[in-house]
């Protein structure tokens, strides 16, 4: 028994396997007849030498037609690659191929060559004869299909073509096909085209060339053709004008609106409706209001297409003609609306009929709503439109109540503080069965929601709050339990508007538990994210402490310390989040720490996720309150680096380390920047300082100068008198005898005057003005005794004893004069070795000043090239900082001073104190000076050429003290030569005086 239940248990799967196999076999006998042959795949072959162009080419030639349709359908592509030579071989191959082509070929023809006619890359007018050509060629074409497809193809392209191409080549051949000897097809075609073409012309152009087509064709026998023109008129008016609208359109509209055909008339009615803006006054009131009232009233339900015209264009109507319309006809328009919003229902149990055109007219109705009630008025609502809005809000059909929930926020938003009437409604839609109805609710909830729950002041709504928020409830969990997440994300994405409209307290005991249920159940990552960013809402607008302490708490607790890695990933999304919505100072006290603990977490999801999120942690730190809590970051940051062994969050981790390096280097570079900048302003306030100081000292020094000036020209003009008086007396004296006159060295003397002056005058140079007082002195006395030497001496006979009495008192003047002037130069002496002395004195400061320059030098290998150099760089200062051209002249101005003051100094030998003060001033501006190295070297510089002066001015005394001991010898020889000459009888006084 049992060996027979083996046979029979293995029969049955032998037969199974049996089926099967026949099963397979049938399944692949398809696939093994779909297979290619050998020499079907040759033919399938290309060459793989052929560029895109020759191989387009030999596909259009000899490729069969899947080939032939590839490379039609990216004929575009060739274009944008070699335009020229797609032109010139592929398209004329494209228009052999389109000839006897099937209809694939043709559609996907008609979409390449709109593409291309669309595409910027071509010049319209280059390929325009050989795109608009096939374009037209197949625009007659037998299939409707294609015919439409190519039609399609020239309406669009109509927008890109320019007004001659159009007129040349669309218009022309538009006046030979509108004839009635053209087919149908035909007829419809220029229809389109004449009311498409219509926009690119001026009105004189269309009233003069389109206008007189579109009446024939208005006229056409063919009513499809009179009711596809009548739709295309409303393009012709606005091209030509209000004025020809009204005396050309406007009849012809008028005539087609009685016309016969329905489809004719429901065309004028909607062109009349359209145009309606274009209208004055009188001919809505004698026009449009009556065409409108025979429409009302001729509608049947019989007439589903006129019924969905007008309830379409119901809300316009109303609209255009509010004003022209008297109580009657507008309780008849209300009438008619209400009758419309019910069309296709059955009375009994509000069945509907199934017909679309009724469930088509009723959502007309629902868009047309907002309109209705601005027509209406809000305070007539609850009697005109409130049974007819009910009843849509409550339609069995889900399209018309969607189409309701759609319009709802205008309709709320209208009806202002009576918005408690629409309560019931708002309920049950959010209560609707249909997603689709709450998907088309949640588009505009916030609106709605503002409208209803803005008015608090009404205790009436107040009572009805919790009710709303029970079926917003609702619809949460219904949404929630089906698989629509997408709409999942935007119902929650829209209740986190509410903590802007409900108390915390109200969110906190309904809506906040079943968010965080959300939060952590949830397997959808999109919900997860839009209810962590709803409940952060609810916890920034509750205003208790203890709530909010609450929800942290809890947080932490079911987020961050949870047990699952997928909440604690959760946690710091809600800590990202939290950047935007909260301020740093609550983000650091609470946020902070506990994601800075998941550094030690064990799943390295969790770490690379707290990696990216540390810059926004950084960034939310400020210094140096947050020291601390930066320094915990730093250490967080530490412990990543020596003991992370996955290799993305090291990635991650280094990145935000390199960054975090490079802002610390920005930093302290600004702190340097500032640094420099605060430098320069001192430096810019000191030399003000020092500038105002200068022109102080040199308003001083002008005076001083002055003052010498006009005691040395005192005392000169003072010895060239007592001078002269004593030549006035040896005249008187040897007046008694006189002699010819005998020319002496006088010329020789005056000759040598000029050059002595010169030389003198040449010695005091630029810089070395301090001799020149001295000079000037020893070239008066030079001159003076020279022109004495070259007088000529008349002396009388009788007169020797007064001559000898005269030459020994001369002799002793000369005598005591010589020992003054050799006290003089002992004098000058004595100031040469104190200035000798106060030279060494400054060459031992001269010495230190080097050895601080030294100093400074070791910093810069190249400032001895710019101490030489000092007057070029200076220029090259002035080129990069303006403030530098200020420091340079005043210190060109300190260095005139100086020389002005050097040139004074001998005038101050007299005051040894005060020139003793003044040097040390110099040497306390020298000291001051070494500040900077620029005036330090320009002081170095000036200090060494006075030091020249001092030189040269010791070389002048010497020279003085030649010259004092000359002229003694001089006045000797004189003396001589008056004794020789006692012969002379007398002189001339005027000779002596010249």
């Amino acid at each position: 028994m049992f060996s027979g239940r083996m046979t029979g248990s293995q029969s049955s799967l032998l037969l199974a396997q049996l089926e099967e196999l026949h099963e397979l076999a049938f399944i692949e006998r398809p696939i093994r007849r779909s297979l290619k042959t050998a020499e079907e795949i040759d033919q399938l072959t290309v060459d793989e030498d052929l560029n895109d162009i020759e191989r387009a080419v030999y596909l259009l030639s000899v490729g069969q037609e899947v080939q032939r349709a590839s490379v039609i359908s990216n004929l575009p592509i060739l274009v944008r690659q070699n335009p020229a030579e797609t032109f010139r071989r592929v398209v004329p191959k494209v228009r052999e191929v389109l000839n006897g082509a099937g209809a694939e070929i043709q559609l996907a023809a008609a979409a390449s060559f709109l593409t291309i006619l669309q595409d910027d890359i071509i010049l319209i007018h280059t390929h325009t004869y050989s795109i608009l050509k096939t374009v037209l060629l197949h625009l007659n074409h037998r299939d409707t299909v294609v015919s439409n497809a190519w039609l399609e193809t020239l309406l669009s392209a109509i927008n890109a073509l320019p007004k001659e191409t159009i007129k040349q080549e669309v218009l022309n051949p538009l006046l030979y096909q509108s004839q009635l000897s053209h087919s149908l097809q035909a007829r419809l075609s220029s229809c389109r085209i004449l009311g498409k073409v219509a926009c690119k012309f001026d009105s004189h152009m269309v009233k003069k060339e389109l206008l007189p087509l579109a009446r024939s064709l208005c006229q056409d026998v063919e009513f499809e053709v009179r009711a596809c023109m009548c739709r295309q008129l409303e393009s012709i008016a606005r091209a030509t004008g209000v004025d020809d609208t009204r005396t050309e359109l406007l009849p012809e509209l008028l005539e087609l609106a009685e016309d016969e055909e329905s489809n004719v008339r429901l065309a004028a009615f909607d062109t009349i409706i359209n145009l309606m803006e274009m209208m004055d006054s009188d001919d809505r009131v004698h026009i449009v209001v009556p065409l409108v009232m025979s429409v009302c009233e001729e509608a049947t339900s019989a007439d589903k297409a006129v019924l969905v015209s007008l309830s379409f264009q119901f809300g316009k109507l109303c609209s255009g003609l509010e004003g022209f319309l008297s109580d009657e006809q507008k309780s008849r328009l209300m009438q008619r609306f209400r009758v419309l919003c019910v069309a296709g229902l059955q009375t009994e149990g509000n069945q509907t009929d199934g017909n679309n055109e009724s469930i088509l007219v009723r959502c007309n109705c629902c868009y047309n709503l907002p309109a209705m009630v601005v027509f209406a008025e809000a305070a007539h609502f609850l009697s005109e439109l409130y049974p007819s809005f009910s009843s849509l809000c409550c339609d069995p059909e889900v399209s018309v109540r969607r189409s309701a929930a759609a319009s709802f926020h205008q309709v709320v938003k209208l009806l202002g503080s009576n918005v408690q009437l629409v309560h019931k409604e708002l309920l049950a839609l959010l209560q609707d069965d249909a997603l689709e109805v709450l998907d088309a609710l949640m588009n505009h909830l916030e609106e709605t929601l503002e409208a209803v729950l803005s008015r608090g002041e009404n205790v009436t709504l107040d009572n009805k709050i919790p009710e709303l928020l029970a079926a917003l409830l609702l619809a949460e969990q219904k949404v929630g339990c089906s698989l629509r997440w997408r709409l999942h994300e935007k119902l929650l994405q829209r209740y986190s508007y509410l903590a802007r409209l409900l108390p915390g307290e109200v969110l906190h005991q309904s809506f906040s538990p079943r968010i965080f249920i959300i939060l952590t159940t949830n397997k959808v990552l999109p919900v997860q994210k839009e209810a962590a960013r709803t409940f952060c809402m609810f916890l920034r607008y509750n205003r208790k402490h203890e709530q909010r302490q609450e929800m942290m708490e809890r947080l932490i607790q079911d987020l961050a310390q949870g047990r699952s890695y997928w909440n604690r990933l959760r946690f710091l999304d809600i800590c990202e989040m939290a950047t935007e919505i909260f301020s740093r100072k609550y983000i650091n006290k609470h946020f902070l720490m506990p994601a800075l603990e998941l550094v030690h977490d064990p799943v390295a999801n969790v770490r690379y996720k707290l990696c990216q999120l540390l810059p926004r942690l950084r960034s939310s730190l400020r210094l140096p309150a947050d020291k601390q809590l930066l320094q915990q970051l730093d250490f967080c940051v530490q412990k990543l680096l020596c003991r992370e062994k996955d290799k993305d969050v090291v990635a991650t981790i280094r990145k935000f380390h390199k960054r975090q390096e490079k802002d610390l280097l920005d930093q302290k570079k600004e702190k340097e920047e500032t640094l420099l900048l605060e430098m320069l302003e001192r430096q810019q306030t000191d030399g003000k300082l020092n500038s105002d100081k200068h022109t102080e000292r040199k308003r001083r020094d002008s005076k001083t100068s002055l003052s010498a000036t006009k005691s040395m020209s005192v005392s000169s003009s003072g010895a060239a008198f007592s001078s002269s008086g004593k030549e006035m007396r040896k005249a008187k004296l040897s007046r008694s005898r006189s002699l010819s006159s005998q020319p002496t060295i006088s010329k020789a003397a005056n000759s040598d005057r000029p050059l002595k002056v010169k030389e003198l005058s040449g010695a005091s140079g630029p810089g070395k003005s301090s001799n020149k007082d001295d000079s000037l002195r020893t070239a008066h006395f030079t001159m003076a005794t020279q022109s004495t030497s070259s007088m000529p001496v008349l002396i009388r006979s009788n007169t020797t004893g007064l001559l000898d009495r005269a030459s020994a008192l001369e002799h002793r003047s000369s005598s005591s004069t010589m020992d003054h002037r050799t006290s003089t130069l002992d004098q000058r002496d004595h100031r040469s070795s104190a200035m000798d002395h106060r030279t060494s004195n400054m060459e031992h400061r001269t010495s230190n000043i080097d050895h601080r320059t030294s100093t400074m030098d070791h910093r810069t290998s190249t400032m001895d090239h710019r101490t030489s150099t000092m007057e070029h760089r200076t220029s090259n200062m002035d080129h990069r900082n303006d403030g530098m051209d200020h420091r340079t002249s005043t210190l060109d101005h300190r260095t005139s001073t100086l020389d002005h003051r050097t040139s004074t100094l001998d005038h101050r030998t007299s005051t040894l104190d005060h020139r003793t003060s003044t040097l040390d001033h110099r040497t306390s501006t020298l000291d001051h000076r070494t500040s900077t190295l620029d005036h330090r070297t320009s002081t170095l510089d000036q200090r060494t050429s006075s030091i020249d002066q001092r030189d040269h001015k010791t070389s002048t005394l010497d020279q003085r003290s030649k010259t004092m001991d000359r002229s003694c010898g001089i006045k000797d020889s004189q003396s001589r030569k008056l004794s020789i000459n006692r012969k002379s009888n007398s002189f001339t006084i005027q000779s002596a005086r010249d």
